[in-house]
């Protein structure tokens, strides 16, 4: 389950299903290589594939799950199935995008590149809260090409900040970063070239980080968007200053705004996976984290959904609710998760009833 080997033509490698991202990166590199991947190191590789795989080369790879060959997978009967488009091809469609639904994948094999650069600049860049229309309105207004990896904004204590971080290659780096910088910060961090292993660590999301430690639920409530509403984003950046004003165990709640880079995504027929919402622009998502209870359970739903409520009144009139599969919190329907198109749903319903009748694959955000 952790084998990692590179085919002898260098165009792809078997992954096997317990292998994680930061194994992957780093084994990769040596051979500089590299291939579509999540930011955390702890995640792992073929976990967040199942659902879609959102990452810093998005740009030029497209989702992670766009970058699956073939997979071994377990079915529900206890069989053993080989998946690719020209075999079981029914099933590997519904692998990309609901994975999770129908079987406990064992090894993939995995599309892998050259490096597109051998070097990345990466900067972090702290703004105080009356900044937050300023800042919401330059990201609206950037071009994001693929060069430009990534552009992650999360409010964190001290409530009064958020921080944006920027993921860019090297030559795109100065006018990108002046774009930001002009809005004068409150605190800059900046690291001028980084190689693809140092990423993570830079970015505080490698294992044995605050995002990788283990005692604390974290859940998230997403939502895709087409572009912010910086009045949207004000209300939802008093709300996370109101619950951890009124509940302190929940001071490490965050709100995470996603913007990458998306040719390569775009460059996928929708209709060849299960993953149905490549249409979103932007990932939003209100993440409390708490000590583990009940009752906190009741606090984190009642935020989450409060957030989700006004980010949704917010969007572009008249679509509908989205939310990334991998950070679903459950109570989603299964339109906003697997698609609003009739022939997704059914579809995904006639293969979880050939391949789990019983339903055993069903602990997270199962097909019903």
């Amino acid at each position: 389950m952790k084998k990692i080997q590179i085919s002898p033509d260098g165009s792809s490698a078997l992954l096997g299903g317990g292998v994680s991202t930061h194994e992957v990166v780093n084994t990769l590199a040596v051979k500089g290589k590299v291939t579509a991947t999540t930011n955390g190191g702890c995640t792992s590789q073929l976990g967040p594939a199942l659902g879609g795989g959102f990452g810093r080369y998005m740009g030029f790879f497209g989702l992670v799950l766009d970058n699956i060959i073939d997979m071994t997978i377990v079915l529900a009967n206890g069989t053993i199935a080989h998946v690719s488009s020209t075999s079981n091809s029914d099933l590997y469609w519904g692998m990309k995008g609901a994975g999770h639904n129908f079987g406990i994948v064992t090894e993939a094999n995995f599309k892998i590149y050259d490096f597109p650069t051998p070097r990345w600049f990466y900067a972090e860049l702290t703004f105080t809260g009356p900044q937050l229309e300023t800042l919401f309105q330059h990201i609206n207004g950037m071009n994001q090409t693929k060069e430009l990896g990534s552009v992650y904004t999360v409010f964190a204590i001290n409530p009064q900040y958020s921080a944006t971080d920027l993921c860019w290659y090297p030559e795109e780096a100065r006018s990108s970063f002046d774009y930001f910088n002009d809005l004068h910060p409150v605190a800059v961090r900046k690291w001028e070239s980084l190689s693809p292993t140092e990423i993570q660590p830079a970015a505080s999301q490698d294992i044995g980080s605050g995002v990788c430690a283990h005692g604390q639920t974290w859940r998230l409530f997403p939502l895709g968007l087409k572009k912010y509403n910086v009045n949207a984003n004000r209300q939802v950046y008093d709300l996370f200053r109101q619950l951890v004003a009124k509940h302190p165990n929940f001071n490490r709640t965050v709100g995470q705004f996603e913007n990458y880079a998306l040719q390569g995504v775009r460059a996928v027929d929708p209709a060849s996976t299960a993953y149905a919402n490549r249409d979103d622009d932007i990932l939003v998502s209100f993440s409390p984290v708490y000590p583990p209870s009940t009752a906190n359970d009741a606090i984190a739903a009642e935020y989450g959904n409060k957030a989700r409520a006004i980010w949704h009144a917010g969007d572009t009139r008249g679509r509908n609710v989205t939310a990334y599969l991998n950070y679903a919190n459950g109570d989603e329907s299964l339109e906003a998760v697997y698609g609003y198109e009739s022939w997704r749903l059914k579809r995904l319903r006639a293969l979880k009833k050939r391949y789990d009748p019983e339903n055993k694959f069903r602990f997270y955000n199962p097909i019903q």
